[in-house]
């Protein structure tokens, strides 16, 4: 009984997997080595411990009652107290410190009169996520500071704890974060930054697969395998990779909303589904170019372009080119058709380009999923 052309296709690229590392370097390693790196990069999803300094010059209870208010904070670690200000700066300049509290001479003694004083705190703003982390804690913990002078006085003065907190505080606030309740950074880059890469590699490892037929000179073989049907050809050619990626895709959904913790809106299995999506999508878009720029010399830097921009241009941040994108629909389609009929008359003198050209068919059947997962 004679063997399907599917069949036969599927295991000739089965074959070519195993017999070439590079395929299981870009189809295996590097996503398990992304899925890791991605899990691993951010630690515990917060900043903690940056190394800050404290400039006293005042030395009495209350400046040191606030350098331990400043050391029990968790984003701090207090590395250094410093005699004068411009040592402090130097060392924020050269990143020994990312900043540092002063409190000046006479501060205790203008707050027991009290007259106005201020404490102050300086932060290397140039590193931007970690000046905003350290100016929010030093925020915080200056509020907190703000009123011990009120409380020291009113406890002197013998009323009771609590009236004075109602006095401070009459109204009091409750925080409660959404999606993300322990401020934790890990929640919205590590899944997006996985399938930015991922996306990459798979475009990269589909316009190889194809491209490396013409400059192997195999694609007669390749047509001949699959009795000269190219939806045969392409779609069996593709699927073991498409599984491959699939099974990727679900297992970092596991170790990123499972293992991690990370919280999601919908189910588990719809997140995979989309992620399948994904895979699909990105196959048939990685076709499409490889249609339209056939030399593989070519076609690889255009797909790592593409890629990247999929981390900056996609419908999530910007709504209205997606409103643009589904405008245009109708002339990219008409446009595709034109396409492909020149491509017929212009490059059917060679193997390769006739596999070209016969890919627009299948790039219009593949878009299809391209855009539906774009638009989730």
């Amino acid at each position: 009984m004679k063997e399907s052309p599917f069949i036969a296709v599927l295991k000739r690229e089965l074959d070519r997997m195993v017999s070439r590392r590079i395929y299981f370097a870009s189809c295996i390693v590097l996503p398990l080595f992304s899925i890791f790196f991605m899990a691993t990069i951010f630690g515990n999803g917060q900043m903690e411990n940056l190394p800050v300094g404290i400039v006293d010059g005042d030395n009495t209870a209350t400046s040191r009652e606030i350098i331990r208010m400043t050391e029990a904070v968790p984003t701090f670690r207090i590395t250094r107290h410093y005699a004068d200000e411009a040592e402090a700066r130097a060392d924020v300049q050269r990143k020994s410190i990312y900043g540092y509290l002063s409190i000046p001479s006479g501060f205790e003694a203008k707050v027991m009169d009290g007259k106005e004083t201020a404490l102050t705190y300086y932060y290397h703003y140039a590193l931007m996520s970690v000046g905003s982390e350290i100016h929010g804690a030093f925020q915080s913990l200056l509020k907190s500071i703000s009123v011990v002078p009120i409380v020291t006085h009113a406890v002197a003065l013998g009323i009771n704890q609590e009236e004075i907190e109602s006095f401070l505080l009459p109204v009091t606030t409750q925080n409660h974060p959404l999606f993300n309740p322990d401020m934790d950074y890990s929640v919205y880059l590590t899944q997006p930054f996985f399938f930015v890469f991922l996306q990459v590699i798979l475009l990269l490892v589909t316009t190889y697969s194809i491209g490396s037929e013409g400059k192997f000179h195999t694609s007669a073989n390749w047509l001949a395998v699959s009795d000269g049907n190219i939806w045969v050809a392409v779609t069996a050619k593709l699927l073991p990779y498409s599984f491959i990626f699939i099974v990727m895709s679900i297992l970092a959904n596991y170790v990123f909303f499972g293992v991690m913790h990370i919280p999601m809106d919908c189910g588990f299995w719809a997140l995979n589904f989309t992620s399948a999506l994904l895979v699909i999508a990105t196959q048939a878009l990685a076709v499409f170019l490889f249609s339209l720029f056939p030399a593989l010399s070519i076609i690889i830097s255009i797909v790592s372009m593409v890629g990247s921009l999929g981390a900056t241009l996609a419908g999530l941040h910007f709504r209205c080119l997606t409103c643009l994108h589904r405008c245009t629909m109708p002339l990219i389609f008409f446009l595709s058709v034109i396409l492909s009929r020149l491509d017929r008359i212009f490059f059917m003198a060679t193997m390769v380009m006739r596999i070209c050209g016969a890919m627009q068919p299948v790039c219009c059947c593949f878009l299809f999923p391209l855009y539906c997962c774009y638009l989730i």
